[in-house]
């Protein structure tokens, strides 16, 4: 019996022991994360106040910065020099406005507020009117994917806006500011190269290209997620590490003021979460539209896709295919779309399929090899034509050969007329045409006479005075190597 109880009491104590370690264990990994994690022994509230409240006002210096800013984004996004963008985002002042709204509504400051909304309302009005200006006048604006790819925000700017203000606000909070990470925020969230591209948008718009306006849109749709959402990090941030609120002298003035910013943080909470939850929700069409494409169009060997389009205000897919595609194709495709759990957020898009107004692709192969196959015979043909003309070329010169040697040993006087023709070329150079014969001649019609005759045809440029010398020349020359006591040259 007293076995039994002592043999109890040690497995109690054992068991005592284990909880103990247990206990130590746990409390000392929440120490550690705890140590860990927590910064509110690094904050410095009076130095990130004033850091904020010196980055708000926006005039002198700051406007010049702004507006240089924004030709720098501007010439970037039209070259399509991602270096460049992010030269002027690093630069650009938005970023202070932004952090003074979040954090007034944190500290109910109703001056910094109505101080903030001014400059960043001024400094949106600016960037807009600047980038509209250099994209009205600069000849070579176009699409480039860095402009349109602030045109169409989706669920990862909302989420690099905000984990981005939160990671400014930790870094702006703490003694020491961290530099590196405010330039890094500044070029994750972006703020500039929305603005520049809703300006290129309005200048796109107000030449004739309706398409504009919904550039601008969409940039300014994205330029508004990251203003929302770096607000709203700066205002729980300064929660989180319980900032002072701002004094007021008159308590119903602070009771007022606290009502107002809870008020217009409510009213700007209910776009920010709309925007999240609109952004999402486009997110998933999307990657359930890749999905479909993915899994019911590429892995079938039969459908040649050329390209895709969605339309998110109409919910109509186009899809265009190189083959023609039949009523049947078109009918599984669309069941597929609409009928399978997998593309839930797409049983309501309608599909435009457009196919090819060719029978198939084998008969645009079949066509090609055809054509291919024209193309070398008439090669072949040009060939042979090239060789024939080589061959009579080769027989004119042996007959011309053959006729100046026919007519050598018929007169000693006549010699090659195509080397006089060729140095009588050289030696007078303005002459166009040169012809010799042995011409039939009567003077009193009744004795006939055979007489030399060359034809002349000089260039019309010449003067008759230089003619005349030039053909007195000619004459002496040709006699003397036609070995010819009279010549006469006609024009």
């Amino acid at each position: 019996m007293e076995k039994k109880q002592v043999q109890e009491e040690v497995a109690h104590d054992h068991n005592n022991t284990i909880r103990n370690n247990a206990k130590g264990l746990f409390f000392g990994l929440k120490n550690y994360l705890k140590e860990l994690l927590d910064f509110r022994e690094d904050t410095d509230y009076e130095a990130t106040m004033g850091a904020i409240k010196a980055d708000i006002p926006f005039k002198g210096a700051t406007a010049w910065i702004l507006i240089f800013a924004v030709f720098v984004a501007s010439v970037g996004l039209n070259a399509d020099s991602t270096a460049v963008v992010i030269g002027a985002m690093l630069i650009s002042p938005l970023m202070g406005p932004i952090l003074g709204i979040g954090s007034a509504f944190a500290i109910n400051d109703i001056e910094i507020f109505k101080k903030s909304a001014v400059s960043l309302s001024t400094m949106i009005v600016l960037s807009l009117l600047t980038s509209f200006v250099f994209f009205y006048c600069f000849p070579l604006s176009e699409d480039t994917s860095e402009l349109l790819g602030r045109t169409k925000p989706d669920i990862r700017d909302v989420l690099i806006a905000f984990f981005g203000g939160l990671a400014l606000m930790v870094a702006r909070t703490k003694k020491g500011t961290v530099a590196s990470v405010i330039f890094g925020v500044a070029i994750a969230t972006a703020l500039m190269p929305p603005l520049c591209t809703a300006g290129y948008g309005l200048a796109k718009g107000f030449s004739g290209e309706s398409i504009g306006f919904k550039y601008a849109l969409g940039a300014m749709f994205l330029f508004t997620i990251n203003t929302i959402f770096i607000a709203l990090a700066t205002f729980l941030v300064l929660k989180l590490l319980s900032f002072p609120m701002h004094k007021y002298a008159n308590a119903a003035k602070r009771k007022r003021y606290a009502t107002i910013a809870t008020v217009v943080g409510v009213i700007v909470m209910i776009p920010a979460i709309y925007t999240f939850f609109i952004a999402l929700d486009e997110s998933r069409v999307n990657a359930q539209l890749k999905a479909y494409v993915k899994n019911e169009i590429n892995t079938i060997g039969n459908f040649q896709l050329i390209d895709q389009d969605y339309d998110a205000d109409t919910k109509v897919l186009k899809l265009n295919f190189f083959n023609e595609v039949s009523l049947a194709e078109k009918n599984m495709l669309e069941n597929r779309l609409n009928n399978d759990p997998r593309y839930d957020r797409l049983h309501e898009v309608k599909i435009d399929i457009k196919g090819s107004d060719t029978k198939s692709f084998e008969l645009i192969t079949t066509a090609y090899k055809e054509k291919r196959e024209e193309l070398q015979e008439t090669k072949n043909r040009i060939t042979g034509l090239q060789n024939q003309i080589s061959d009579l070329q080769e027989t004119i010169l042996s007959l011309n050969n053959r006729i100046e040697q026919d007519a050598s040993n018929k007169n000693q006087k006549v010699v090659a007329f195509s080397r006089i023709a060729k140095d009588a070329k050289i030696r007078y150079n303005d002459i166009e045409e040169v012809g010799f014969a042995n011409v039939l001649y009567s003077k009193d019609f009744i004795k006939i006479d055979t007489i030399p005759v060359a034809t002349v045809k000089w260039n019309l440029k010449l003067p008759d005075s230089v003619i005349v010398s030039k053909e007195k020349e000619l004459r002496i020359w040709l006699q003397k190597e036609m070995n010819l006591d009279t010549l006469f040259i006609n024009r």
